[in-house]
């Protein structure tokens, strides 16, 4: 067996759970996993959208080094722990092993916090066993996705004619369709058909449902569809993350399946950004910011130009559809599906990074999905119909993942 293939048998392991579930806690899997969240804002990681593959990579090794101590699903043979090994120390080292190399200008940082969760840990065997589980578990992640470390440069090039001024900043993320899935046969896997077309009622519903609900200016927004469109103006890990660990800090549940379903949702939502990104720069679509500006080129009689109008917030520097925090909120969605089934006991919760949001809650995973797929039409940046693509498309990843690990078996 290959050392690639190895390394995919340790991650995409897991069929069935066993033994009773352990009492709550704040374990080190979910204090790890908001460290990683907060290390993939503030590690300056370029491009920025690497920040979710940096996150696949963490809890892929940080699953891989638990169980190969708690052996609590089956798993490839290939990553062995001593007995008695410290799970801490090996969550530890399995996600400063993946954080260095993905945010290295972060690493005075990751190493302080992770030397201060070593500190916590009494010296002696188990603690030695578990950081050289942990460190192995990111050393064949880290061989597994090295293609992600090295993507080819960026080679879009604008449309124009010569001596003719276009705007100069450049799409993010064109080479993301280049990049090898975790689960996916291939970034076209999931591909959906074409936006509508211009001449249908489907174009003009939706042209003329954010040209009003989504302008800065807008009338007939209410201020808490407006709370609900700066709450989702962030798109990176910790608001989705954040929303796992609300699950995850239930009684109940124990370090292995906490670890686990972290996994399965970094590679659902990393996949799931792969794709959006394959069906974006395949379709090429138009946001509403340049589509309302030229309404009257469109061949549709209902859709009215209005020469200044603007979004609620910064339109994304990549095509419009499909939507990506729909696709985003979609994966993330099947998978808790899976983990707890449709009803949520309780409410899920999310934290948000940007400077004066309040957190929100929802009482299912239906309507949280629901929030972000409206989020992004009140932000005037998507359009209805691409929404729900986005979310459809996400929903089919996170099914998938959930059913390669035997998510909640």
């Amino acid at each position: 067996m290959t050392p690639t293939a190895r390394a995919l048998a340790l991650i995409t392991v897991a069929t069935f759970a066993l033994g009773a579930h352990a009492p709550a806690r704040a374990d080190a899997v979910t204090d790890w996993n908001a460290r990683a969240a907060g290390f993939s804002v503030e590690g300056r990681i370029h491009p920025p959208h690497l920040a979710t593959s940096m996150m696949a990579s963490v809890q892929s090794a940080v699953f891989a080094a638990t169980n190969a101590i708690t052996k609590k699903y089956p798993a490839s043979a290939m990553l062995d722990a001593a007995p008695g090994a410290s799970v801490d120390a090996a969550v530890a080292a399995a996600s400063r092993g993946v954080l260095v190399k993905y945010a290295p200008a972060a690493k005075e940082a990751i190493d302080r916090t992770y030397d201060a969760a070593l500190a916590s840990i009494a010296d002696g065997a188990a603690k030695t066993a578990g950081i050289d589980v942990g460190e192995r578990a990111a050393a064949a992640v880290l061989a597994l996705r090295a293609g992600d470390l090295s993507l080819p440069a960026d080679q879009y090039r604008p449309v124009t004619t010569a001596g003719t001024y276009v705007p100069t900043v450049t799409p993010l993320a064109t080479v993301w369709p280049q990049r090898k899935p975790w689960l996916m046969s291939s970034a076209a896997q999931f591909r959906p058909g074409p936006p509508p077309d211009l001449s249908s009622t489907i174009w003009a519903r939706d042209y003329n449902e954010i040209k009003a609900v989504g302008a800065r200016n807008s009338t007939t927004r209410t201020a808490e569809q407006t709370a609900i469109a700066k709450f989702w103006e962030a798109t990176g890990n910790p608001i989705y993350h954040s929303i796992v660990r609300s699950l995850a800090d239930r009684p109940g549940r124990d370090i292995t399946q906490n670890a686990r379903l972290f996994a399965v949702v970094a590679q659902a939502t990393d996949d799931a950004l792969i794709a959006v990104m394959d069906a974006k720069y395949h379709y090429m679509f138009w946001r509403p910011l340049t589509a309302i500006r030229n309404g009257d080129i469109d061949g549709n009689d209902a859709t009215e130009r209005d020469p200044s109008w603007t979004p609620l917030i910064d339109t994304p520097m990549h095509p419009e559809y499909p939507c990506a925090h729909c696709i985003l909120a979609g994966s993330v969605g099947a998978v808790l599906k899976a983990e707890i089934g449709s009803g949520v006991p309780g409410t899920l919760t999310s934290t948000n990074y940007l400077p004066g949001i309040a957190p929100r809650s929802w009482t299912s995973v239906d309507a949280m999905v629901d929030e972000v797929k409206n989020a992004r039409i009140y932000d005037g940046v998507h359009y209805r119909n691409s929404t729900e693509v986005g979310a459809a498309m996400g929903r089919q990843i996170g099914e998938l993942a959930a059913a390669k690990f035997s998510l909640g078996k």
